[in-house]
């Protein structure tokens, strides 16, 4: 993954792929690896430090594999008890981390990733200054992807609504300077979001551009269009078209939903902004 991040001449953009394959551990594991790496390279990280946090990020739930499948996933029924155990899963995860030989940054991320800004998080209630960056960011992009892609598909928030809801509600519960920058990568539309166009279309953005965050690249539902047609729009080149507004997937009307089929869960993943590439 990082050599395909290291490589090229182009920005690097984020995308929205299909239903991600496999289990929803692995799906998430690599949710949370890809937007801090992508994260981390947009606030300029040097090359040498992306190896320590993506490893942190795609291992830091790993142990949770010790735990009954019932507690991988944490509940607001929980017992004590139930919530103990599972709060172990970042002691399980540290120890078995040394085991495979992690380095000192990644297994600080492994330690962290529940800790919070404000002392709130757990297992040591460290506030921000004793969180290193790498943690503060797995932190910030692990409790975003769990609000997008929660266990009950029936409390998921559209990305709109994820990042709306981590800035006016739990802001101080992250380091503000890294929030502020993770919704400027996202994108006022991060991809997945569904929308309704000025032309009251209906779409979902696929690729942010992150010179003008108001006008992405989305697919759009055309009814006078052969179905076989999928039309891809580039927003930044129609000054006539724009975002009307955000909208839930179930709201769409039928043949709108089923033409975008929105993802019940989002998976993540980037390549290069052709817009940014410089003719030669």
């Amino acid at each position: 993954m990082l050599d395909k991040m290291l490589i090229g001449d182009g920005e690097l953009c984020l995308r929205v792929l299909g239903e991600p394959s496999g289990d929803r551990a692995s799906a998430h594991a690599m949710n949370v690896a890809v937007l801090s790496l992508l994260l981390a390279k947009h606030l300029g990280w040097p090359d040498h430090e992306l190896m320590d946090l993506g490893t942190g990020a795609l291992l830091h739930d790993v142990g949770k594999l010790n735990l009954p499948d019932r507690l991988r996933l944490q509940q607001d029924n929980f017992t004590a008890a139930e919530q103990a155990r599972y709060r172990d899963h970042v002691a399980q995860g540290i120890t078995m981390g040394r085991q495979m030989g992690l380095s000192a940054g990644s297994l600080l991320v492994l330690a962290q990733h529940h800790e919070m800004a404000d002392g709130s998080g757990f297992p040591s209630g460290c506030p921000q200054e004793r969180m290193t960056q790498a943690a503060r960011i797995v932190s910030l992009v692990n409790h975003y992807d769990k609000l997008c892609n929660p266990a009950s598909l029936s409390k998921a928030l559209t990305p709109h609504e994820a990042l709306s809801r981590m800035f006016a509600q739990s802001r101080s519960r992250f380091d503000i300077s890294l929030l502020n920058a993770f919704i400027r990568m996202m994108g006022i539309y991060p991809p997945g979001s569904v929308v309704q166009l000025s032309d009251e279309r209906f779409a979902m953005v696929m690729t942010v551009n992150a010179q003008r965050p108001l006008k992405p690249t989305v697919l759009v539902h055309d009814q006078r269009a052969p179905r076989q047609d999928r039309l891809h729009l580039n927003l930044e080149g129609r000054s006539d078209l724009g975002i009307r507004r955000n909208i839930k997937p179930d709201q769409l009307p039928a043949k709108a939903a089923e033409f975008l089929a929105p993802r019940q869960r989002l998976s993540y993943f980037f390549g290069t902004d052709v817009n940014s590439l410089q003719p030669a």
